[in-house]
């Protein structure tokens, strides 16, 4: 039975994910690991700057050294306690806030 033919296509990103991640449960969960982590990295980063706070104040606020708020500022740190979270988030008069999403609807979204 012969293949079907795909539309060529020119788009990097479709491309890449056909070639690498389609089809492979583990390697989509991981890229969904490394979006969730530089999704959490960005989102520190920009509160803090609307804050006008440099690392090393939002640092002396929370009780912690600037190396930490480097590293959690990092799109590729995968170690995000929950509890620095809550730390970061008081003095920034945030709150944290956790969803669990269907996993089959997310990675269709992405």
């Amino acid at each position: 039975m012969p293949k079907t033919k795909r539309k060529p296509t020119t788009d990097a990103v479709a491309i890449l994910h056909r070639r690498h991640y389609e089809g492979r449960p583990d390697r989509l969960a991981a890229l969904g690991q490394a979006r969730a982590n530089a999704d959490t990295a960005r989102k520190i980063a920009a509160l803090r700057a609307e804050a006008g706070l440099s690392q090393r104040q939002l640092a002396k606020l929370v009780g912690t050294t600037a190396s930490v708020i480097c590293r959690l500022e990092d799109a590729d740190y995968a170690g995000h306690s929950l509890t620095m979270l809550h730390r970061i988030a008081t003095v920034l008069n945030r709150r944290v806030e956790i969803r669990f999403v269907e996993a089959a609807k997310h990675l269709r979204s992405a």
